[in-house]
């Protein structure tokens, strides 16, 4: 190959990772708008009352759409591997633009009475399934279409675009806060953020129908093969419990560091809720930054020392930084041990789309990715903020902090004794 078609081939994958991963920001900024904006939305939705129990009501919700994650994971892991990745990725944002303009467009609760919850609730629906197949075939996808040396690179903005959809969300937020009063936030400003965010997955659905296939889904397309099916899946059962066993502490860490750490800093640490939400911010841009540079370094020097860092420090350092943390009411040292937090998690974050893919042949690589992921998610990572509210409650916080370093431990047990899979991936034998 001539140095013109090296750099036009090159041209053609940052052009498609660009159009795969402007999908992920946009669908995680929908999936995150639902929290940032829910204390505005609560009361068009359900009966006027109590407020924490409006807040209830729409945290109840959000767990439905957790829920649905694996369901979606297999669903459109199914699609992607029987239809294309370009497919599944098209669908999946449509979904996504769908759920978003129904909480847009919903009437309040004293307009169409029980309706708009049932709205609400298919519109959760619909973006649970949406997230849970996104991210099943975003990793497959990026991971097929990335030039070889480089697919930790490529494959890191997984997390890059899901950390920034976060940060948009809190951005939009912040934005409306400064020209809307709390009474219009209330009463219309938050279908503004849905309306965003349905407004981009349409650009982006057109966007990715502009998309390449992947070369190693069109190879193996008329195979003959079961694509996409739980039997072929089953045939993998190692390959399975291996993305269980190496998602299970990297999702508790995450959700731990990313999610529950804001509310742990208000009630535990006493730090004012707005300084608390800058040094959110600040760390989660620095922890974007991170992504690529890890993925990067896992290039070069493999997955594995990446994983077994973070699950040898996320064991070790997981009691001390939380420890501290709880201990701790100013906002530098806070942001600082958040950030050490994120560093840590950064080992799985940043490579753990591409270690996976690496793992299952074309044929079912979007289901094998997407289901035991997700399932392992929607267990341990889901549930994250309520095994700690549940222990602070009981007067025993500090055993949340040994609970995320135990996950962390079976995670490294995981680690130690599975293969590089950059030196013997699957996709170099598709």
């Amino acid at each position: 190959m001539t140095v013109v078609q090296e750099k036009s081939s090159e041209r053609r994958v940052v052009a498609n990772v660009l159009r795969g991963s402007v999908g992920n920001l946009i669908e995680w900024y929908d999936w995150y708008a639902y929290t940032a904006f829910s204390i505005y939305f609560a009361a068009a939705f359900f009966p006027k009352g109590d407020q924490t129990a409006q807040l209830l009501n729409t945290a109840a919700v959000f767990a439905v759409g957790f829920l649905m994650r694996p369901l979606g994971g297999w669903l459109l892991g199914r699609y992607a591997d029987r239809r294309g990745r370009r497919a599944a990725l098209t669908l999946s944002v449509t979904l996504m633009a769908a759920g978003s303009l129904i909480i847009a467009l919903t009437p309040s609760y004293a307009s169409i009475g029980v309706a708009a919850p049932v709205l609400l609730v298919l519109a959760r629906l619909l973006q649970g399934l949406s997230v849970g197949g996104e991210y099943a075939t975003s990793a497959t996808y990026l991971s097929e279409v990335a030039s070889p040396a480089r697919r930790g690179f490529y494959s890191s903005f997984q997390y890059v675009t899901l950390t920034a959809g976060q940060l948009v969300a809190l951005g939009v937020q912040i934005v409306l806060q400064q020209f809307l009063s709390k009474a219009e936030m209330t009463e219309w400003g938050w279908r503004v953020a849905f309306v965003i965010g349905a407004t981009g997955a349409i650009v982006v659905m057109w966007l990715r129908r502009g998309m390449d296939e992947s070369s190693n889904f069109e190879k193996q397309k008329g195979s003959g093969e079961q694509n996409g099916t739980i039997r072929a899946l089953l045939k993998h059962p190692k390959e399975c419990l291996t993305v269980v066993g190496l998602t299970l502490g990297g999702t508790v860490a995450f959700y731990t560091f990313t999610t529950y750490l804001q509310k742990f800093m208000v009630n535990t640490s006493h730090i004012d809720a707005a300084t608390v939400s800058w040094i959110n911010f600040a760390a989660l841009l620095v922890f974007v930054v991170l992504q690529p540079l890890a993925g990067a370094l896992s290039d070069r020097i493999g997955r594995r020392p990446l994983l077994l860092g973070f699950g040898v420090l996320g064991t070790l350092a997981t009691v001390p930084l939380l420890s501290t943390l709880a201990r701790t009411s100013e906002a530098l040292p806070a942001f600082l041990l958040m950030l050490g937090g994120l560093v840590i998690v950064t080992g799985y974050t940043s490579i753990n789309a591409i270690v996976k893919a690496e793992l299952f042949p074309t044929n079912i690589r979007a289901l094998g990715v997407g289901l035991p992921y997700a399932l392992t998610v929607a267990i341990f990572g889901g549930t994250a903020e309520y095994v700690a509210l549940w222990f602070k409650q009981a007067g025993m916080e500090s055993v949340f902090f040994y609970y995320v370093a135990g996950c962390v431990l079976i995670s490294l047990l995981v680690y130690g004794f599975m293969r590089e899979t950059s030196k013997d991936s699957v996709l170099d034998r598709d």
